[in-house]
C-alpha cells in the first residue's frame, strides 16, 4: 500500500536552499521523515544502506566516489554516513558542477566519522535540520493562527480549536512520528516506545562506538523527563539517577551519555535569551531541557494517555514539550530561532521566537483556564515592559498558547490567546 506523502512545513525551506546552493545535508532525529521528504525532490536516488549493495557501495566510495554520484539532480545519497568520503566527493563535484541543487544528503542514527572529512563544505552543502511531525502537518491543528502572519503586524485573530485534553493527551503520547499518524490508536502509541527501545538498546552506542548501558540510558531519560522545563544542572540529572545505579557513576559519565542523546537529535535543549533591558538585571544563561518529542518522555517514564489524565502536573510539562516541537518547527520555517528567558526574579518566559529580521513573538505555555491564561498574560506584560525599546523593537506579539479552550482571540490588553490545535507557521 502506498502511503500519500504528507507535506511537512519544511518543504519550502529544502526547495529554497536547492535553489540557491550545490548540496543539503538534511538531518534530524531517526524515523521523522527525512528520507520520504527528500524523494518527493529527488530525481535519482541512491541508497546507501541497501542490503543488496551496502558492501559494493562503500568500497565504491573509497575507489571511486563519484561512480556514486552520478544520476539526475537534484540527487538524494541516503545514509551517506556510511562512507564519509561521499562527503569530500560532494562537495569537490558542486565546485566544478558549478550548479545549484546537485545533491542531498540525509543521514540517521549513527553520525558521519568526521575526522576523515577534509573539506567543512562551507558555502557548498546547507544544513537543515528537521523535526518530528507538528500537530500543523499531521493535520491535528487546523492552522487558522499563522505565526507569520502575526509577525507581519496582523493581530486580528480568530479560530476554532477542536482538540480536547483527551485529544492532547493522546497527542502528546503519538508524537509526531510519520509512520504513527495513519495507524490505528494502540499501534500509534506503540511507535514512541520502539523508539525509545531502540536508542537504550543500540543507537546511544552506535553513536561512538562507545558501549553504553541500556539500564543507565534508561534512568538518564526518565530523570530528564522528570525535569522537562528546567535548566537542572548534570549533577541533578547525576544525583536522581544515582538513587537507582549501585554503580559509581561520574558527572563526565552522565554528561557523555547526555552529549550521545543529543548527537542522535533524542533532547535538544532550549538556550537562553539575553535582551537589552530598561535596568541592570541578572539573567540565567543556562540551556531547559527538552527531548525533541514528548512521546519520548512519555515512553522514557511508561506513561500513556489515560496517565496523564490522572496527573495533570506531569502532563503540563509534556504539552510544554509537544508546545516546543512545534513551534521550533514553525520557526525554523521562518528562519527564527527559539530561547527561553529567566532572571534573577524568577520571571520567566517559556518561548521567544526571535527571526533574523530582529522581529521576535513572546509565548507563555499554559494548560488553559482563566486563572492560567491571566497568569501567563501577566508574565508576559512584565517581560515586555521591561526591555529597552531604544535598543530593541518592542515584541511583534505576546501569547499565551494553550492546550485547551474553544477559540483563539486577542484579549483587550493585546495578547494572544491560542489553543495549540489552531496553530502553524
Amino acid at each position: 500500500m502506498t502511503t500519500k506523502y504528507r507535506p511537512r512545513v519544511l518543504d519550502n525551506l529544502l526547495k529554497r536552499k536547492l535553489e540557491g546552493i550545490g548540496a543539503v545535508l538534511l538531518e534530524g532525529p531517526k524515523l521523522c521523515g527525512k528520507t520520504t521528504t527528500a524523494e518527493q525532490f529527488a530525481n535519482s536516488v541512491l541508497y546507501m544502506a541497501n542490503p543488496e549493495d551496502r558492501e559494493e557501495n562503500i568500497q565504491m566510495a573509497n575507489l571511486k566516489p563519484s561512480l556514486l554520484l552520478k544520476g539526475a539532480t537534484p540527487r538524494l545519497i541516503d545514509e551517506w554516513q556510511l562512507a564519509p568520503e561521499l562527503w569530500d566527493a560532494v562537495r569537490f563535484e558542486v565546485d566544478h558542477r558549478a550548479q545549484v541543487g546537485q545533491f542531498i544528503l540525509t543521514g540517521s542514527a549513527v553520525p558521519a566519522d568526521r575526522s576523515t572529512i577534509f573539506h567543512t563544505g562551507t558555502g557548498r552543502i546547507a544544513w537543515l535540520k528537521m523535526r518530528t511531525m507538528s500537530l500543523f502537518e499531521s493535520g491535528d491543528s487546523s492552522g487558522q493562527v499563522s505565526l507569520s502572519t502575526l509577525f507581519n503586524g496582523d493581530l486580528n485573530i480568530e479560530g476554532v480549536n477542536n482538540l480536547g485534553i483527551e485529544d492532547i493527551a493522546y497527542l502528546t503520547c503519538r508524537g509526531g512520528w510519520p509512520t504513527a499518524i495513519d495507524q490505528p490508536r494502540q499501534s500509534s502509541l506503540d511507535r514512541a516506545f520502539d523508539y525509545y527501545d531502540a536508542i537504550v538498546n543500540v543507537d546511544v552506542s552506535r553513536v561512538d562506538g562507545i558501549k553504553r548501558e541500556p539500564e543507565r540510558t534508561k534512568l538518564l531519560m526518565r530523570s530528564y523527563a522528570r525535569n522537562l522545563g528546567t535548566s537542572v544542572s548534570v549533577s541533578v540529572l547525576r544525583n536522581d539517577m544515582i538513587n537507582n545505579d549501585e554503580k559509581n557513576l561520574s558527572e563526565t559519565t552522565v554528561l557523555s551519555y547526555l552529549n550521545a542523546l543529543k548527537q542522535i537529535f533524542v533532547i535538544e535543549d532550549l538556550p537562553a535569551w539575553n535582551p537589552n533591558l530598561r535596568s541592570k538585571t541578572s539573567i540565567r544563561t543556562a540551556d531547559t531541557r527538552y527531548f525533541s518529542d514528548p512521546s519520548i518522555a512519555t515512553a522514557a517514564l511508561g506513561l500513556g494517555p489515560d496517565d496523564l489524565l490522572n496527573d495533570l502536573k506531569t502532563f503540563g510539562f509534556l504539552f510544554e514539550t509537544l508546545c516546543i516541537r512545534d513551534l521550533r518547527v514553525y520557526t525554523d520555517a521562518l528562519l527564527g530561532t527559539i530561547y527561553h528567558y529567566r532572571d534573577k526574579n524568577n520571571l520567566e518566559c517559556d518561548a521567544v521566537l526571535h527571526l533574523r529580521n530582529g522581529h521576535y513573538g513572546l509565548v507563555e505555555i499554559k494548560f488553559g483556564g482563566d486563572k492560567l491564561i491571566e497568569e501567563g498574560a501577566s508574565t508576559l506584560k512584565a517581560l515586555a515592559s521591561k526591555i529597552d525599546l531604544q535598543k530593541m523593537r518592542e515584541p511583534s506579539f505576546l501569547m499565551v498558547l494553550t492546550a485547551v479552550g474553544r477559540y483563539a482571540y486577542q484579549r483587550d490588553d493585546g495578547v494572544l490567546v491560542v489553543p495549540i490545535g489552531c496553530l502553524k507557521n
